[in-house]
């Protein structure tokens, strides 16, 4: 099922879109073309909370606004090109391990979830499992970062700022199972 635009607004240079998809609405906030925060609501004030202060403050240029190919790639998603979010570029900001194990989210490859203590071992810090499930907890990027794709060291689902339902339906969608209604 394709997600299809249920509407959108600008407010401060940034565009706020949310799509109807098989999972719900799903908002995302894009600023000049890159994703800032997104996730299963269609409400943005959910959204702006998880957005960096320094980033939240900064004025964007609406002219450079490009949320059609991040509305493509969710519905290219849904429709099970399960890649077509690689491209989407998104804005986070951190620290440093932060920062980088975000970019290790976005390799997990869909169809094929880590533990976190993997995903700490892929983000250089094998001891750092707290800290790498930290980075999933703070993860703005819903979808375009995967956090959805880190599941406990005994196969359950650990948490999931957008329930565990949501989480459980992307993981069965990326491994081709059933996914229930």
């Amino acid at each position: 099922m394709t997600a299809t635009l249920a509407h959108a607004a600008t407010l401060h240079g940034a565009t706020t879109t949310t799509l109807d998809t098989p999972d719900g609405a799903f908002t995302v906030i894009e600023a000049e073309g890159a994703v800032l925060s997104s996730g299963w609501t269609d409400l943005a004030s959910d959204l702006i909370g998880q957005i960096h202060p320094t980033i939240r403050g900064r004025s964007f240029d609406p002219a450079s606004s490009s949320v059609q190919p991040i509305v493509d790639a969710v519905s290219r998603y849904y429709d099970g090109d399960f890649g077509a979010i690689d491209a989407v570029r998104v804005v986070q900001v951190s620290g440093p391990f932060r920062a980088h194990a975000w970019d290790v989210l976005r390799t997990v490859e869909p169809g094929s979830p880590v533990t976190y203590l993997q995903y700490a071992e892929r983000a250089g810090s094998p001891s750092a499992v707290r800290a790498a499930a930290g980075a999933c907890a703070k993860n703005a990027a819903a979808l375009f970062v995967p956090c959805h794709r880190i599941i406990r060291t005994d196969g359950t689902l650990g948490g999931f700022r957008w329930g565990l339902h949501v989480k459980q339906r992307l993981l069965d969608r990326e491994a081709g199972r059933p996914v229930d209604d």
